[in-house]
C-alpha cells in the first residue's frame, strides 16, 4: 500500500485493512484517521473493523469521515490539531488519500497554503475539494 508522507506528522493512504495495522504500527504510526464513509464500495473494511484491529495494536483510531456533501466536516480545527500534534504520527485514509490531502490543505491557515498545496500536487492529487482550479 503506498503512503505519503505530507508533513513530518501527517501521512496519508488508500483504504487500508485491519491485517495492516500491525505493520503501520511497525513503521511508527500511532495514530489512524478515517476521512471515508462506511460502505462507500462493497468490501471496504469498516470504521469498527479497523478501530478493533487498533485497539488490540494500541493505537488512536479517530473518526472523521467525510464526503463531498460535507466537506469538510464538523471539526476541521480539531482535526488540524490532530495532524500537526507532534505527539502523533498519524495515517489518515480514505478511499484513494486524495480526501485526506484535501481535509489537511483545509486545515492548513493562509499563510501555510500554497506550500501545502505544492506538496499535494507534487504528489498527484486532485485538490478540487479544497481549492478552485
Amino acid at each position: 500500500m503506498p503512503i505519503f508522507q505530507l508533513t513530518d506528522t501527517l501521512s496519508v493512504a488508500a483504504q487500508i485493512t485491519p491485517q495492516e495495522i500491525p505493520h503501520l504500527a511497525a513503521q511508527g504510526f500511532n495514530t489512524i484517521v478515517c476521512n471515508r464513509p462506511d460502505h462507500e464500495a462493497p468490501g471496504q473494511a469498516t470504521m469498527d473493523d479497523i478501530e478493533a484491529a487498533c485497539n488490540v495494536a494500541g493505537l488512536l483510531f479517530v473518526r472523521y469521515p467525510v464526503s463531498a456533501m460535507n466537506f469538510p466536516g464538523p471539526d476541521l480545527a480539531g482535526l488540524g490539531d490532530l495532524f500537526d500534534d507532534r505527539h502523533h504520527a498519524v495515517l489518515a485514509y480514505c478511499r484513494t488519500g486524495t480526501r485526506c490531502a484535501n481535509l489537511w490543505i483545509a486545515t492548513r491557515p493562509a499563510t501555510e497554503q500554497a506550500e501545502a498545496v505544492q506538496v499535494a500536487r507534487q504528489i498527484g492529487f486532485d485538490l478540487s475539494m479544497v481549492i478552485n482550479t
